[in-house]
């Protein structure tokens, strides 16, 4: 994940090679909205595969998605309108957002930006769903940044929820 190389054409038949559970994981995050959003920021958009989940479920979102790697976008912006090329580091679009959510894109974030991104979140949305891989205290320590409790657990896939 995350790798250069990973092209758009190619992302999800080995994110689900490398990820075994990625369908469950991206289900469950669905499933740990607490309630119908309007606005939507997707961190780590992608393909855009959590976007075509949430839409299926709450077909009235809007969803604006972010993420760093230029094909990416290009790629995500063929299907959906609001598309931008930034980085989860730097200072989130403002809100207020009804939900921010992140599947498999958290994790790539070190202890202090994780830290920043929960700050930053709880000070601009109702919400928050982050479903990634967690190892050692990186679980523990995102759900006590983001004030949230583990809404689903298998191995070391978690979805974290919280509410604001």
């Amino acid at each position: 994940m995350g790798q250069p190389d990973w092209k758009p054409e190619i992302y999800l038949k080995r994110i689900r090679a490398e990820v075994p559970g990625y369908d469950e994981l991206q289900e469950q995050a669905i499933a740990a909205i607490p309630f119908a959003p309007e606005r939507v920021l997707e961190l780590g958009m992608g393909t855009g595969e959590t976007t075509r989940r949430l839409i299926e479920a709450y077909p009235d979102a809007w969803v604006v998605g972010l993420d760093s790697s230029p094909d990416m976008v290009f790629r995500a912006r063929q299907t959906y309108d609001d598309v931008q090329l930034a980085r989860m580091e730097d200072p989130l679009p403002d809100g207020p957002w009804d939900l921010v959510i992140s599947v498999l894109s958290v994790n790539q974030l070190d202890d202090e930006q994780r830290r920043n991104l929960c700050r930053q979140v709880k000070g601009q949305a109702r919400s928050l769903v982050i479903g990634d891989i967690f190892a050692g205290s990186q679980l523990s320590d995102l759900v006590e940044w983001c004030e949230g409790a583990i809404a689903w657990q298998q191995g070391d896939l978690a979805v974290v929820r919280a509410s604001y």
